[in-house]
């Protein structure tokens, strides 16, 4: 059973309020706790189902689609499962995107924003618009620091798509190599020792964070390169 949590606790552990809690309890999204007597006790599994949510909402997933998601895990499976779900679909952004208005979104830009402008963040996949709202992701405050530069805007747009068409590319084919080589053979073994679960828990971050450094030195070093086949090349 793991961890015997009172609801307040299970909510602190959670990051979350006790309403909450009880409304996603209510929805089905975590199992029923183990009652003893009037008191009621949470374990493991549902702040793994929690973290799950919380995973899920951060990559944009109504309930409703959460509630279909959840539907296919047992609802009484294991909470290593379900925590190595959560960890694999935790975002790689050390802070979830921002939502602001356009008053908002040109004060932090510093600058006053066309209709055309607005269109280029939008492919390059920089600003979500909805409704009257904006959202901003990771990599904004760069692309506005661009724009400041005497460099026309097709110039611009085109290697910010550039960037968008091959890094996305670049996180298809690596989270796949993850899931197939570090994930999947965690999930094949039946048991996992609370060690085994911390070890494994410490080597997706380690790996997210030395998968960052290794493209940008790649980048670098392939930019070298490119460099370097071009002199050798106007030098011929």
């Amino acid at each position: 059973m793991g961890a015997r949590l009172t609801v307040d606790e299970l909510a602190a552990a959670a990051g979350m309020s006790v309403r909450t809690v009880r409304y996603y309890a209510g929805l089905g999204l975590i199992p029923p706790p183990e009652r003893r007597g009037r008191q009621a006790y949470y374990a493991d599994l549902h702040l793994a189902r929690l973290n799950l949510v919380r995973a899920l909402q951060e990559h944009g997933l109504s309930l409703t689609a959460i509630e279909d998601y959840l539907a296919r895990i047992p609802a009484g499976g294991d909470a290593d499962e379900v925590a190595v779900r959560a960890l694999a679909l935790t975002t790689w952004s050390p802070q979830p995107p921002e939502v602001v208005s356009r008053a908002e979104l040109e004060h932090r830009a510093g600058r006053a924003l066309d209709e055309q402008t607005l269109d280029v963040l939008a492919a390059v996949g920089l600003v979500d618009h909805v409704d009257d709202q904006f959202e901003l992701q990771p990599g904004f405050d760069v692309y506005v620091k661009l724009l400041s530069l005497d460099v026309g805007i097709e110039g611009i747009t085109a290697a910010g798509l550039a960037v968008r068409r091959h890094t996305e590319a670049l996180a298809e084919e690596l989270t796949e190599i993850f899931a197939q080589h570090v994930v999947g053979p965690y999930r094949a073994r039946s048991h996992h020792t609370p060690e085994e679960v911390a070890s494994f828990q410490s080597t997706i971050v380690q790996l997210r964070q030395l998968a960052l450094e290794a493209v940008v030195s790649g980048f670098q070093r392939a930019a070298n390169q490119v460099i370097n086949r071009s002199l050798r090349g106007a030098g011929g």
